[in-house]
């Protein structure tokens, strides 16, 4: 891929720490020709009640990995915001990327029966009331950059397509988008102390200038300062156990033309293989077990900026006792606005488009809603 969307994000500034995303230096502007392509799932947080958290954060990386494939790259700048995602595209990929989402909504009605939300609106759109967007590439390994975003560009986007402006329809049923590598096989990550908790932050009304310093101090607290920066990730990897709770879903997103029988049964003996290797590591050709689990802890977005925090970390009783201090303290100051979602366990939604790479990514959220409640939270 040489594209434009390809060639804008292989240029962006990178940041090789997090920290970053609170520098306005490292961010970029987006071509005022941009598309913002949105996307959501509707009625999240019930059907995370009903149990189908594993099926909403996979519909929301599918339109991710979805786009991925279709436009022959990883050099895309995207969020995944646990019930949905964000992407900012060249013009020049309206037509893939339109067709891409709405053949991923038609996916995610049929065979992950639920509703997926899409909208591809114009960055010139939001700028002209006011907003901006503003990327910047952050270092996650040494193999996978993240994207922080700035401007509420992004914001307001997800406002219009919740408005019904700039739809992307679902394609007719039985469109299918090439969902190559997205995979869900990873056992719920249990944290080594205390609770996962997903945390959104936000500058107050007016209070932005404060935001940098008060943004500084609760990553401090949220383990910023401590070995692998309060991940909820084991340094060795996650574990898995066979089957895997998330096979079904694969078997759906991955079987193309297939039979949905013959592709499950495939997998069933794929993800033992795999099971069996990644368990027992034992190194099979050019795969080395040990260190695919190890890129698996690095490569997983546990942190990202999207006009404010977004970590979902691993914290003791005492410092999620003083986070909250902190942040109600801050709230009453009305220096920002913030929801949080406290849970048993973490999950992982991945992208691999080769084990062989270590360019595969994963997608982390809490368990118990994660990112979804802690925006609803936010609001109350």
């Amino acid at each position: 891929m040489t594209g434009e969307t390809a060639e804008f994000t292989r240029s962006l500034p990178v940041g090789n720490e997090f920290r970053t995303v609170l520098d306005d230096g490292f961010y970029r502007r987006a071509p005022d020709d941009w598309l913002i392509a949105v996307s959501d799932v509707v009625g999240s947080r019930k059907a995370i009640a009903a149990g189908q958290y594993k099926a909403v954060n996979m519909a929301g990386v599918a339109v991710i990995s979805a786009l991925m494939n279709a436009l022959d790259t990883q050099a895309l700048p995207y969020i995944f915001g646990g019930d949905g995602a964000a992407i900012i595209c060249s013009p020049e990929d309206r037509e893939v990327v339109a067709d891409t989402m709405a053949r991923t909504a038609a996916w995610v009605k049929e065979d992950l029966d639920l509703e997926l939300r899409a909208a591809l609106v114009p960055v010139s759109a939001v700028r002209a009331e006011g907003y901006d967007v503003l990327v910047q590439a952050t270092r996650v390994s040494e193999a996978v950059n993240n994207y922080a975003f700035r401007g509420g560009g992004l914001s307001r986007a997800e406002a219009l397509m919740k408005a019904g402006e700039y739809t992307v329809p679902p394609a007719p049923p039985g469109s299918r988008p090439d969902l190559t590598g997205l995979s869900c096989r990873w056992s719920a990550i249990k944290p080594e102390q205390g609770k996962i908790v997903s945390i959104i932050v936000e500058p107050g009304e007016g209070r932005a200038d404060r935001f940098p310093e008060i943004a500084q101090t609760l990553l401090d607290l949220a383990g910023m300062r401590l070995p692998r920066g309060g991940s909820p990730m084991p340094a060795q990897g996650p574990s898995g156990a066979w089957p895997p709770e998330g096979l079904e879903m694969e078997a759906r997103a991955t079987r193309g033309q297939t039979s949905l029988a013959v592709r499950r049964a495939a997998l069933y003996l794929w993800t033992f293989f795999s099971w069996f290797i990644l368990t027992t590591g034992i190194n099979v050709g050019s795969f080395n077990a040990k260190h695919y689990r190890e890129f698996t802890s690095l490569n997983t977005d546990y942190r990202k900026f999207q006009d404010g925090l977004r970590i979902t970390v691993s914290l003791g009783d005492t410092e999620l006792g003083r986070l909250t201090e902190i942040l109600e303290d801050e709230r009453k100051a009305k220096n920002l606005r913030y929801g949080l979602s406290v849970q048993d366990s973490a999950i992982l939604t991945c992208y691999v488009p080769s084990v062989t790479s270590d360019s595969h990514f994963h997608f982390l959220d809490g368990a118990g809603g994660g990112y979804a409640q802690a925006a609803e939270n936010m609001k109350s």
